[in-house]
């Protein structure tokens, strides 16, 4: 196992480290029944493996991943390098150009903020083909739900890029159940999902997308607490 997944899953409970073997071999198992899955088997934890618990300066939660073909690599809204930009990144994209006066990207692989301590983590990891959503009820939020406790227990600041009510409703819930635990150094920064279908448009009290700001935010809250600030125009 990655050493970075080690790191993650040390000390985790029982049922965190048994439902994830489990899952991993459930899986396993679909793709030898003829199922086609995404992410590929070895990229199923990229988001753990490629962002340590130690490094994490900010947290992008997803829901679940893409479900075509090519385009999963187990870390929330990027795609491989030389896949059309799905739509909700090119709104991240471009709000981000926005908010940073940054050139926009044209490659939507993620993985250079994996790699500054942006932990790119979808609640549920794995999807079948063409069929959104279709393993959200197979368990991974005992593992996911427990990362998301685990940052708000790390000793340097984070700050949650919350998009959507159900990223908010994760994070306040766990904010709830570990109570006194949370450190004062654990920011939420809350908007819309930047899904064409809400990024320009408020909503459920939370502010729209775009329009938000969230990265100059984020660097803003990290440079004040002591921490260095993300290059966010460096996402590969």
């Amino acid at each position: 196992m990655n050493k970075n997944v080690e790191e993650w899953l040390a000390g985790a409970p029982a049922d965190v480290t048994e439902t994830t073997e489990r899952l991993l071999a459930e899986v396993a198992g679909m793709r030898a029944e003829g199922q086609t899955i995404y992410p590929p088997q070895d990229d199923i934890l990229n988001a753990l493996a490629w962002t340590a618990p130690a490094d994490v300066r900010a947290v992008i939660l997803g829901q679940d991943p893409y479900h075509e073909e090519g385009q999963a690599m187990g870390l929330s809204f990027s795609v491989h390098d030389g896949c059309k930009l799905p739509p909700s990144l090119r709104n991240i994209y471009k709000e981000m150009a926005s908010d940073l006066g940054c050139e926009t990207p044209s490659s939507g692989d993620l993985s250079g903020w994996a790699r500054q301590g942006v932990l790119l983590l979808n609640t549920t990891l794995t999807v079948r083909q063409g069929a959104a959503n279709s393993h959200a009820k197979l368990g991974w939020q005992v593992l996911t739900h427990y990362i998301v406790r685990r940052c708000l227990e790390l000793p340097q600041p984070v700050v949650f890029l919350t998009w959507g009510r159900y990223a908010v409703n994760l994070v306040d819930g766990a904010k709830a159940a570990l109570g006194d635990g949370v450190a004062g150094n654990k920011f939420c920064l809350a908007s819309t999902h930047p899904s064409p279908l809400s990024a320009r448009r408020a909503g459920g009290g939370l502010p729209a997308f775009i329009g938000s700001a969230p990265f100059s935010h984020a660097n803003a809250l990290l440079v004040a607490h002591g921490a260095e600030p993300i290059d966010w125009a460096r996402t590969a």
